[in-house]
């Protein structure tokens, strides 16, 4: 039996009606547009809901809260992951959506629209090539971190107006201790089978890096 949207509401119990139903209206919205612009796998989109809303709600139960008015910045959002997730969880917080693939953010932003997402924005755009600064960058195992971080090193606002410092928070599987050395970074790593017990996450982290 494949996981329905009731999964969500079990490990984040104090949704609103409103956050519930936008939650709920994905597993209509991104078949339809999936069927047009392929941006999840055919074979994996019975799974929405547990490989690719949950996990990416992994930083959700890692941070808890965001100050209202913090930004974030979803570097190779893809079909709008983390990015669409956290932002219906975190109505307050400014989720600025980017992709090097065009027809990546269309999808993007018809999904936000159909579900009445007012607190996103989405850019067909390399990180690189952004002028803004954010509190707080996020992202789903687009490169290795290495690569990643060059992409985003002056993003970051100097001031820090969260609970902890602004960096990134990154979804990431697999034995990841190469991969931080090798990037040279400080970084804590949060198994996400320590906030959800579905066999899926035994083997994946949000690695919180502070910039």
């Amino acid at each position: 039996m494949n996981p329905t949207v009731d999964i969500i509401y079990r490990y984040f119990p104090n949704l609103s009606d409103r956050q519930k139903e936008q939650f709920a209206k994905l597993a209509d919205v991104y078949p339809f547009w999936n069927n047009q612009i392929n941006v999840i796998s055919r074979k994996d989109m019975d799974k929405l809901y547990l490989h690719h809303v949950l996990h990416s709600l992994g930083i959700a139960r890692f941070v808890k809260e965001f100050t209202p008015g913090t930004h974030v910045l979803d570097v190779g959002t893809g079909g709008g992951f983390p990015g669409i997730p956290l932002a219906i969880v975190f109505p307050d917080v400014k989720f600025h959506l980017v992709d090097s693939i065009g027809k990546k953010i269309k999808v993007v932003r018809e999904v936000a629209e159909a579900i009445g997402l007012t607190n996103v924005e989405a850019d067909h755009i390399r990180a690189e090539q952004l002028d803004g600064k954010y509190d707080f960058v996020v992202s789903r195992a687009v490169t290795r971190l290495a690569e990643f971080v060059p992409w985003i090193r002056n993003k970051f606002d100097k001031k820090d107006k969260n609970g902890i410092p602004n960096g990134i928070l990154y979804l990431k599987g697999g034995d990841l201790k190469d991969e931080v050395r090798e990037a040279r970074l400080k970084a804590e790593l949060h198994p996400l089978s320590s906030f959800f017990a579905e066999d899926f996450f035994e083997t994946k982290y949000v690695v919180y890096v502070p910039m």
